[in-house]
């Protein structure tokens, strides 16, 4: 799906930004979502890590909980948690009573605790179509990059040792944040994966042409 397909979506998936939503740590405008959205991405995680009732996986900015519903067929046993930062998001995730799920309302991890999860999910959460659609050469109007190196950092403070974060679709590059030294590549894509938005640098300026491919990471 392109940034063009996402502004025809049905305003029921597209929220509007009450003020509420103006949170530093609201990164993406948008609450799409879809069934079996990356089919690779979560095989990949299934096969490195197995199943059982001992794993635990948390999906941020997990929308109305369609991902975590994909996730619930792949790990029938592990515990699994989403939070979205739109409440309206979570009520609709709520009703489709997934066994052994537990959904909360956040902008943050800043409540789970250290290491908890074998892996962390963060799917076109962390950046803004709009800097796409626009053309933007800067991003500090709406997003920083301080905010997400804060948000990966806890990511990071809340993954078990060999644990994997997941961020797909981003602003930023991992690489570039501090924590980043302290995590592995465990999987690249190639560019026609990847949605088309743009790149920006830790000094909140346009990377032209900068594609970034690494999407899953693994803690020492």
């Amino acid at each position: 799906m392109t940034m063009t397909d996402v502004m025809k979506t049905p305003m029921r998936l597209l929220r509007g930004l009450g003020p509420w939503r103006r949170s530093p740590r609201r990164f993406q405008p948008f609450s799409y979502t879809a069934p079996d959205r990356y089919p690779w991405l979560f095989t990949f995680v299934r096969d490195r890590l197995g199943d059982g009732p001992d794993r635990r996986l948390l999906s941020f900015g997990c929308s109305v909980g369609q991902e975590v519903a994909s996730l619930r067929r792949l790990f029938p046993q592990a515990r699994l948690k989403g939070i979205d930062i739109d409440p309206r998001n979570i009520a609709e995730a709520r009703a489709l009573r997934l066994p052994g799920v537990d959904f909360a309302v956040g902008d943050s991890t800043a409540g789970e605790d250290e290491g908890a999860y074998d892996a962390i999910f963060c799917l076109a959460v962390l950046c803004n179509g709009r800097l796409t659609v626009n053309g933007a050469e800067r991003c500090d109007p709406v997003l920083h990059f301080a905010t997400f190196q804060a948000m990966v950092a806890d990511f990071a403070r809340c993954l078990k040792p060999g644990g994997l974060l997941c961020l797909v679709t981003t602003n930023f590059r991992f690489h570039d944040t501090d924590v980043a030294a302290g995590f592995d590549v465990a999987l690249s894509i190639t560019p026609d994966q990847l949605a088309p938005d743009v790149i920006f640098g830790p000094d909140n300026r346009l990377m032209p042409g900068e594609r970034y491919t690494d999407v899953v990471f693994v803690r020492r």
